[in-house]
């Protein structure tokens, strides 16, 4: 008999938001968005935009900057992942809608000319760099064009993302200057090896360093044998990197960041710590 994970299935709680279709033309409030910077008008990338529905010109805003999990992917309980910056829900389910400029960023290959589902980069060499490039310009951008706060972004991730937050969002001091908060959702950057340079526990320790002060909330879905956070726990007390993190479960079974989309205590928790990150920032 195979194992079963423990926690709720996901498809038990119904929803109590709904992330709104992609819509045509330029941003508005509430309008959720497909949108290529200037340099990369000539290529295939895209990033997705989301204004709350309480934007108005000359306002500011916190930022919640997303990265997707890995594509196409599917489970034995149902849980997909498409691998595309249109399938994002975390930063949605965080601040309803309200409030917050949500940015999904996606990964680019090599040569930085098209959006990947799979990992960053082209394989074998799977280099960041378009992709980190990517997001030092799109940041900034957002902030200057929609009234976003520099000294407001959260920056979260699912899976792929998760590790993202650490691989993608610490791969150098300026990208990693950008954030007042990290949320990495199911899996973290050292903790597994994944076969792509620069994926080994050596390398993400000198990652993680780059951390400082940010606070970081790294969750995980709940697992039948032993936890995915006491491993993180561990990789990190290996790196002697003594940053300001919190762990928790999200209490449902799934690998799917629709959770966030759904009440529960761990959702409640989430959102009091990023205004709690945020209140020291203002």
């Amino acid at each position: 008999m195979s194992a079963v994970a423990s926690g709720v299935d996901i498809g038990t709680v119904k929803p109590d938001l709904k992330i709104p279709e992609l819509s045509q033309g330029g941003p508005a409030p509430g309008k959720r968005i497909k949108q290529t910077l200037k340099d990369y008008e000539e290529t295939d990338v895209h990033h997705v935009l989301y204004l709350p529905t309480d934007w108005k010109p000359g306002g500011r805003y916190p930022v919640i900057v997303e990265y997707a999990g890995n594509g196409p992917y599917k489970d034995r309980y149902g849980d997909i992942s498409t691998g595309r910056v249109e399938g994002s829900k975390l930063g949605y389910g965080i601040s309803e809608g309200t409030g917050f400029i949500w940015l999904c960023l996606p990964y680019l290959d090599g040569e930085g000319k098209k959006n990947v589902r799979r990992w960053w980069g082209t394989p074998p060499e799977r280099d960041p760099r378009p992709t980190v490039d990517y997001c030092k310009k799109a940041v900034p951008w957002i902030c200057e064009k929609y009234g976003g706060d520099k000294d407001r972004i959260i920056l979260c991730g699912f899976s792929r993302g998760a590790i993202a937050c650490n691989f993608i969002g610490l791969q150098d001091n300026e990208i990693a200057s950008l954030w007042a908060g990290i949320i990495a959702y199911s899996h973290y950057d050292g903790v597994h090896a994944w076969g792509y340079p620069g994926a080994d526990k050596k390398s993400a320790g000198e990652r993680l360093q780059r951390l400082g002060v940010t606070p970081q909330f790294v969750c995980h879905e709940c697992t039948w044998n032993r936890s995915q956070l006491e491993r993180t726990r561990d990789f990190i007390r290996s790196t002697s990197v003594k940053g300001d993190f919190t762990f928790m479960e999200t209490g449902y079974r799934n690998h799917n960041d629709g959770w966030t989309l759904r009440p529960g205590p761990v959702r409640a928790r989430l959102r009091e710590w990023v205004n709690r990150v945020l209140e020291k920032n203002k």
